[in-house]
């Protein structure tokens, strides 16, 4: 069985219907993505709408990770009918919400909400998640189930890695979007392993995958005028990348992304790493 993961698509129609055919899935095979189908592109509905069609007709396997932009909108939909003075607030800092959510089908929204937050693949000795880890985490759900058991303080704790980025550099804590300070790392620098491999998104980088010593980013700026990337895990033989051409349609904020790590991909099956 092959997998593929494929890094943030965000609204980028063509070049995912290019990648997927240059994927050649066969039955059996497993594709997964990492999360923020939507926003910053121009087509955010019509490739929810792919990657909800490829799940319910391809002969294989189609598995969605919730990215931060998922959430955005699963709670702005959740606010419009239950709280709805948040939803207009919501809707008045990002008029993609309401743009979205008016393109959307109840089909869509019910995709949507199959998203799950991580996916273990233990013949890699692999974790798949869309942000990052914390450094203070010391402990990860071994299923989905247990994770969805949790509340309050712990769960709203365990969601950060949908949107870590940069940590602490004295405590190793989950830093909001700019709250961090010269010399807070991004998390992938200092992440030691304690769950696996990690394959992440969130972070576009726009040099291509970043590959750290113990996690591999593959959101390649698919709309700031990168590429929209997979990384493939085969059935045998060394993983690899498949890059397709992205658009340069949504504004670059380069300067506040971090240094690319540079260097090649670490990630090798369990069995050759004992």
């Amino acid at each position: 069985m092959k997998t593929a993961i494929i890094g943030d698509v965000h609204g980028a129609l063509a070049p995912l219907e290019a990648l997927v055919a240059k994927l050649a899935f066969t039955a059996g095979d497993r594709l997964v993505f990492v999360g923020d189908l939507v926003d910053k592109g121009p087509s955010p509905a019509g490739v929810v709408r792919f990657v909800r069609q490829l799940s319910e007709t391809a002969p294989y396997e189609v598995i969605l990770i919730e990215g931060n932009h998922e959430d955005r909108h699963r709670r702005y939909y959740i606010n419009t009918a239950e709280r709805p003075k948040v939803a207009q607030v919501m809707a008045a800092e990002a008029p993609e919400l309401p743009a979205l959510d008016a393109e959307l089908t109840e089909a869509d929204r019910a995709y949507l909400a199959t998203a799950i937050p991580f996916l273990h693949l233990p013949e890699w000795g692999a974790l798949v998640v869309h942000g990052g880890i914390p450094g203070t985490q010391r402990s990860f759900p071994e299923t989905v189930e247990q994770a969805s058991q949790w509340h309050g303080r712990r769960a709203k704790a365990f969601r950060k890695i949908l949107r870590t980025r940069y940590v602490s550099a004295e405590t190793g804590k989950y830093l909001s979007l700019g709250a961090n300070q010269p010399g807070d790392p991004f998390w992938a620098e200092i992440y030691d392993g304690r769950f696996g491999h990690v394959i992440f998104g969130h972070q576009p980088w726009l040099d291509g995958p970043a590959c750290f010593a113990h996690a591999t980013g593959i959101d390649t700026a698919a709309v700031h005028g990168g590429a929209l990337t997979a990384l493939v895990l085969p059935e045998e033989g060394a993983p690899c990348f498949e890059s397709v051409a992205g658009i340069d349609y949504a504004p670059r904020k380069k300067t506040d992304w971090p240094d690319h790590p540079g260097g090649a991909l670490t990630l090798t099956r369990e069995a050759e790493a004992l």
